[in-house]
């Protein structure tokens, strides 16, 4: 029952974007485009969840056991950095197609404040690494479900009129906006 609540919270309660306000930048930069977004999403979910796992274990194991937590952040920023790097150089030499197919958005996450968000919130939140793992993979999926929402209500945009003070950021800024107040009447799930 708590993974449940984990899952419901993290996807529509508490989500990254709209709630917690992280993850902005690839939010508005990125969804223009529905299958754009898509490719985002999943870089992102990969990179969040193998980020939890590996920042978990550094925490645990090398930050608490030599007393040094106040290096947290510094220590996930240059552990989510490697990661990234890392899975650019495995997936350029293993998978050249799914390398292709996230081109230039694997880079981009690793300024993605929304990783290093979780990163930190699984141990403030006191999770387990099972418990950081669900709550991780249902931020990324939250993550992905309000980018490709936004990234559709764009599309849609485009084949309207827009009045010209309002076209581009503008609209997209008042539309996250109502996007988010329609985020917050999941409030009373959990």
């Amino acid at each position: 029952m708590e993974y449940i609540i984990i899952i419901i919270s993290a996807i529509f309660v508490n989500n990254i974007v709209l709630a917690q306000f992280l993850g902005i930048c690839p939010f508005l930069g990125v969804s223009n485009k529905v299958g754009t977004a898509i490719g985002m999403t999943a870089a992102v979910t990969f990179v969040i969840i193998l980020a939890t796992i590996v920042t978990y274990l550094a925490q645990k194991y090398i930050l608490d056991v030599f007393g040094i937590q106040y290096m947290q952040t510094v220590t996930f920023i240059l552990v989510i950095a490697a990661l990234v790097q890392m899975v650019e150089i495995i997936l350029k030499k293993v998978s050249p197609p799914l390398y292709q197919a996230l081109g230039i958005y694997l880079p981009l996450i690793t300024t993605n404040c929304a990783v290093l968000g979780v990163a930190i919130l699984t141990i403030q939140k006191d999770y387990n690494l099972l418990e950081g793992v669900v709550y991780g993979t249902s931020i990324s999926l939250g993550f992905g479900f309000a980018l490709v929402i936004f990234a559709g209500i764009r599309e849609q945009m485009d084949l309207v009129k827009i009045p010209k003070g309002m076209q581009g950021i503008p609209i997209a800024l008042v539309t996250a906006g109502i996007l988010a107040l329609a985020f917050m009447g999941f409030a009373g799930l959990v």
